[in-house]
């Protein structure tokens, strides 16, 4: 599919060259949802503020896999800074899997990396939205994902206003290659950024290419733009961790 004309995309990125988006090993709320809706739960079984949902003990055996795979690059193949979210799940991937790898990065922890806030919605399972909140489920079901904004919550446009931002910062740092850790909407917005892609086809891609616990998404930017290379990789878990693949936003569920 043709992209859409962008308005200067690589103004102000100055020499960030490549970015590793790494999703978040399995969390404690990634089981916990997989639970609820397995059990038609209206609600998700997370008691901590989900900026402090931890791992869970597959998600640290795959923050670690990552961590070996890290360990393989070449001195200029690696990443030479890591940005991370403020979310407890994401920063332990990222430090479970830099003591893996052996590495030391300058690191900047950043809120704009944070998940999509889901306000009201926030662990609710589908099933809980259309019966304690049908009036949000009509919204949503009429507007799409990638434009409601729950109360108290955000749309994924407002995502990706904040996500431009942190792109300026991040180019403005001065590393060509840049590892960053966050969670599956993020990972994939800022791809939708870089490459151009319009709602309709990002969220097919969030349907039909989930974006999975501890997978590798290559940016590289050529001439030409940015492209994806390789894709939602998670051949690093093969032999060292199960692979997951829990959706972060099932309509109302948390990540």
């Amino acid at each position: 599919m043709e992209r859409r004309p962008q308005r200067d995309p690589d103004r102000g990125l100055g020499t960030l060259n490549e970015l590793l988006l790494v999703r978040h090993g399995e969390s404690e709320a990634n089981v916990a949802a997989a639970e609820a809706y397995a059990t038609g739960a209206l609600r998700i079984a997370v008691p901590e503020r989900d900026p402090d949902v931890e791992l869970s003990p597959t998600g640290v055996q795959q923050a670690e896999a990552l961590g070996r795979r890290l360990g393989e690059l070449s001195a200029d193949a690696a990443p030479q800074a890591l940005w991370v979210s403020t979310y407890r799940r994401a920063r332990s991937t990222a430090e479970h899997a830099l003591q893996v790898a052996g590495m030391t990065l300058p690191t900047t922890v950043d809120e704009r990396l944070r998940d999509r806030e889901l306000g009201i919605l926030d662990t609710l399972t589908w099933t809980g939205v259309e019966q304690l909140h049908p009036e949000e489920a009509a919204r949503r079901n009429f507007l799409g994902k990638y434009y409601h904004r729950p109360p108290g919550g955000e749309s994924w446009a407002d995502v990706s206003l904040r996500l431009r931002s942190a792109l300026r910062d991040i180019a403005d740092a001065g590393a060509e290659r840049v590892l960053v850790v966050s969670h599956d909407a993020t990972t994939l917005i800022i791809r939708g950024i870089l490459m151009g892609i319009e709602e309709a086809e990002l969220l097919e891609l969030s349907r039909t290419e989930p974006v999975p616990n501890a997978s590798v998404t290559r940016m590289v930017r050529r001439g030409d733009g940015w492209h994806a290379e390789p894709i939602n990789d998670v051949s690093h878990l093969r032999g060292e961790a199960p692979a997951t693949h829990h959706g972060g936003e099932h309509h109302g569920t948390r990540p």
